[in-house]
């Protein structure tokens, strides 16, 4: 079997371990820069060309597609499935898993928890934004911020107003969210690989700093997750309809609160933490779902006619 994993760099500690993962299974690893991919739209013959030569013989591809080249990104993914090529996770719920407003609505609707999030077109009632979500402290996220970026912690009401109305000077989009303390600068990532708990890591951040993401600093340890936070993870990942995420959640006291839901989650951390070989439970799911489509008789679409 020949599998593709779109990624713009092959050192990267993710591309690295999914290619050994692959190869440890007596498969054929691909490593394809997405961004250097031509895709050629024909009737009833899609193709993609990667540099200057046509691209076949694939079974399957692994997107490592980061988020400031998702619109490209997502339209080679969604070339691969034209083609028929299994994808590992699907170019729409890619999409949706990008986009932080969407995402929050998807999840408060399969009912996980969330903490009280408030979005607006700019508004000038900064005061009633901030009531909203129960005053001071509260954070301030930027809607296209990623691993920890444009986060900030509006420690009182007036540093609050501040930073939203800064930020709309700019026109940025931002959301405004509750500040859970009791969380105390650590949040969980539970890593989801078809249907089940691949891992789980705890994450606490530096002291100082609010943002336990591991690219500022935080560091991750094993962690068994309770019955609610594995429960919340699952149904987050499957309300997103990605079989492979990275969850984010905070512990409070009212419950598991769901953050994001990571559509290209990194292996570095969640390995080291738990010790667990997570991309090779990837390359089992990705082979065994490639056996299951193969199996299957192939489905063309009937067009009527009239005649």
């Amino acid at each position: 079997m020949k599998i593709g994993i779109l990624s713009r760099n092959a050192n990267l500690y993710s591309t690295r371990r999914l290619v050994e993962a692959i190869e440890a299974k007596g498969h054929e690893a691909q490593v394809i820069d997405h961004l250097k991919c031509d895709i050629v739209i024909e009737q009833d013959k899609p193709t993609i060309f990667y540099k200057g030569e046509n691209l076949s013989g694939l079974d399957a591809v692994i997107p490592r597609i980061g988020a400031s080249v998702t619109f490209y990104g997502t339209a080679v993914v969604r070339q691969f499935e034209m083609m028929n090529i299994f994808s590992a996770v699907e170019s729409q719920a890619l999409v949706r898993s990008r986009d932080k407003l969407r995402s929050l609505q998807i999840l408060a609707k399969a009912g996980v928890g969330l903490p009280k999030t408030v979005f607006t077109n700019y508004s000038k009632e900064v005061d009633k934004l901030i009531d909203s979500v129960g005053g001071a402290p509260l954070i301030v996220k930027l809607l296209e911020g990623t691993q920890g970026y444009g986060v900030v912690l509006a420690p009182t009401k007036k540093a609050a107003q501040s930073i939203i109305e800064a930020f709309h000077s700019m026109k940025a989009r931002v959301i405004v969210q509750e500040f859970i303390k009791e969380s105390k600068g650590a949040d969980i990532r539970a890593f989801i690989v078809n249907g089940t708990v691949a891992g789980a890591m705890k994450r606490q951040g530096k002291e100082g700093e609010f943002r336990s993401n591991l690219h500022q600093g935080g560091t991750g340890s094993l962690i068994k997750l309770s019955k609610k936070e594995r429960e919340a993870a699952l149904t987050a990942a499957q309300a997103m309809g990605l079989p492979i995420a990275g969850v984010d959640m905070l512990q409070s006291e009212r419950g598991p609160l769901i953050l994001e839901v990571n559509s290209s989650p990194g292996l570095e951390g969640i390995e080291k933490a738990t010790g667990k070989d997570i991309a090779a439970n990837i390359i089992k799911y990705v082979t065994s779902s490639v056996e299951t489509q193969k199996s299957k008789p192939s489905k063309r679409r009937k067009i009527k006619s009239n005649a």
